[in-house]
């Protein structure tokens, strides 16, 4: 019998042979790499077939789950989507939150891989005893939402689905995979599924798992609901995540007209104060969840309704000098109609106005703060349409390359993955969590902006600290993204690793402790460098743009602010020795042998 909280087998699905069996998964590799980011991981290294192009049909995309899924706890209701990312050209993981991670793990498996390339549009249809693949002819080309509705009356209403939209089905880099509203939104993980022509997955089950401590699991779930209601989760309630943009313009911290700047002076005009004033909002939280941080804006126009979150706010709005946050609303509509990720595409248009405004693109209307033409520029990437919008679809690294002229110096990406809202310039040890990240520049594998907002360092020369700082937050990272569990509960933690411990604990029945999910953790990250060193990463990707220590930040209270290079170059060392690595970021051989040993944990058909 598998543990607790586990079905102990994934199910593998080849579309080009309409074929799928059930792998068993042993409680070693289950007790190696959990759930979520750290099994779809392992599932990664076991089932890529060598540095392919991550279009490739022999490419695998993994759906995990985690032992938490079902569970009585908050937040527990998430599901992981990896795959190799065609922006970055590495591992990609998305998380996200709805009843589809539910009923996905109550088909009977802790993950889902699918290889192969369907030779029509398909939908790929799992319940516990069969898979069946589905024609999609009459839903490609609808948006996501439209197309779920419609699969899901010809297929009943207790199925869950997750779909891509047109983005992702004319293979833009950045395109995104949606479900009930929400979206795995980095990484291009909707091109992925585009190219492999499979148009959404649907799953119905009714197979339960049962935790090994339930009677101590239900009062820990209480007391912990009880607790993400409380102050620590507060003001995502009560403003939601765009409470952030006031506080990071304060701070100087807020990206402005591609990272020119880190004050945008018509930040008031998009606070969540005014636009409460402005436009009716609801409020809704995800599945599972108890503390409600979604903040769901009607538009004057009454043409539905907006989720807005601080990145796609920062994104859409300051990022392209944009003000109004009628155009904002609008753009972030598109962006779900369409299927593409909000911080690429606003962190690529901004890129595209500045080399306009420099004169490197021939697009005279696309200018910082022209709304009408931002919104015509979205659409054309969503479309693959013109000149231009080709260009664009392929994010702002690629474009950069094609553009020349010195523009890859202020494209605004790690990796490829286009930077988030947080300034690495005012917020250094941030700085070293972009520069490091195995995605690319992103704000939910690192939370070291945690420590530069703290009295732990000085957010603007962490100096030696930032090191230990970055991993720290990164391992509590690839905990929370492998059991899985909302980041907003950190605060609600008195002893974190401790806590979520004592969960797997009451679920599975293992003897675990917070010194085993350092150790836990770090094999997860270990694993992800392994499998983008296979897919060809060099040391020289550790880093940022030029931009970021050529050009010190103007306007606001981190005004001067710039990266020294050989600084960063010394903490990019100092981190990659504390991981256990080369200076350079290499795996020893010791490591290496390691990496080998997990890929071969026995795994047979069942």
């Amino acid at each position: 019998m598998p543990p607790g909280g586990y079905h102990g087998s994934y199910l593998r699905v080849d579309l080009a042979t309409r074929t799928w069996s059930r792998e068993s998964l042993p409680d070693d590799v289950l007790r190696a790499f959990l759930g979520g980011s750290g099994l779809g991981t392992w599932l990664l290294l076991r089932e890529t077939p060598g540095a392919l192009s991550a279009l490739h049909p022999s490419m695998p995309v993994v759906f995990a789950f985690s032992p938490l899924v079902g569970s009585p706890l908050t937040t527990s209701a998430k599901f992981a989507v990896l795959a190799k990312s065609p922006l970055t050209n590495r591992i990609n993981d998305s998380l996200s939150s709805s009843h589809f991670a539910i009923q996905g793990k109550k088909t009977g498996c802790d993950a889902i891989v699918i290889v192969g390339r369907a030779e029509t549009p398909t939908a790929l249809v799992i319940e516990p005893d069969e898979v069946r693949f589905e024609a999609a002819d009459d839903v490609w080309g609808l948006p996501s939402l439209a197309a779920q509705e419609r699969l899901r009356e010809r297929l009943g209403s207790r199925f869950r689905l997750a779909a891509i939209g047109p983005a992702g089905e004319r293979l833009v880099r950045f395109a995104t995979l949606s479900h009930d509203s929400r979206h795995a939104g980095r990484g291009g993980i909707g091109a992925v599924l585009g190219s492999k022509r499979l148009k959404a997955v649907a799953v119905s089950g009714d197979r339960s798992v049962e935790a090994a401590c339930p009677e101590e699991l239900q009062r820990y779930s209480r007391e912990l609901s009880k607790r993400s209601f409380g102050p620590a989760t507060a003001k995502y309630r009560e403003l939601g995540t765009v409470s952030n943009l006031l506080t990071f313009n304060r701070l100087g911290t807020l990206p402005t007209r591609n990272f020119q700047a880190g004050e945008f002076e018509g930040a008031a005009a998009l606070s969540p104060e005014a636009l409460s004033l402005q436009f009716e909002k609801t409020q809704a939280s995800c599945a599972a969840c108890t503390i409600g941080c979604e903040h769901i804006f009607g538009r004057r126009d009454g043409r539905g309704q907006v989720r807005l979150e601080y990145e796609n706010l920062f994104a859409l709005g300051p990022l392209c000098g944009i003000a109004d946050p009628d155009v904002v609303l609008e753009a972030s509509r598109v962006c779900d109609e369409l299927g593409i990720d909000t911080i690429s595409a606003g962190g690529t248009i901004a890129f595209a106005m500045e080399c306009a405004e420099r004169g490197l693109l021939d697009a005279p209307d696309l200018r910082f703060g022209n709304g009408p033409a931002f919104l015509e520029c979205l659409r054309r990437i969503g479309n693959r349409e013109g000149w231009l919008g080709r260009l664009l679809s392929e994010g702002s690294r690629i474009a950069a390359r094609e553009i020349g002229q010195g523009s890859e110096s202020f494209a605004p990406q790690v990796k490829g993955l286009e930077i988030p809202g947080y300034d690495p310039r005012a917020l250094q040890t941030m700085a070293l969590g972009f520069a490091v990240g195995a995605r690319g520049a992103d704000h939910n594998r690192s939370g070291a902006y945690q420590a530069d907002f703290s009295e732990r360092v000085n957010r603007l020369n962490p100096g030696d600290a930032a090191a230990a700082l970055a991993i720290e937050t990164e391992d509590e990272a690839a905990i929370m993204d492998s059991l899985i569990l909302c980041k907003f509960l950190r605060g609600v933690f008195d002893d974190r690793l401790g806590e979520m411990a004592g969960m797997l604990r009451m679920i599975t029945g293992w003897d675990v402790d917070a010194g085993a999910l350092r150790a836990t953790a770090r094999r997860i990250v270990t694993a992800k460098k392994a499998y983008n060193i296979g897919q060809g990463w060099t040391p020289e990707e550790d880093g940022l743009p030029a931009r970021f220590f050529d050009q010190p930040l103007a306007g606001g209270a981190s005004a001067g602010a710039a990266l020294d290079p050989d600084r960063l170059r010394s903490q990019i060392r100092a981190y990659n020795l504390t991981r256990g690595w080369s200076a350079e970021g290499w795996l020893p051989e010791n490591v290496q042998q390691e990496v080998a040993a997990w890929r071969t944990m026995n795994s047979t058909s069942s």
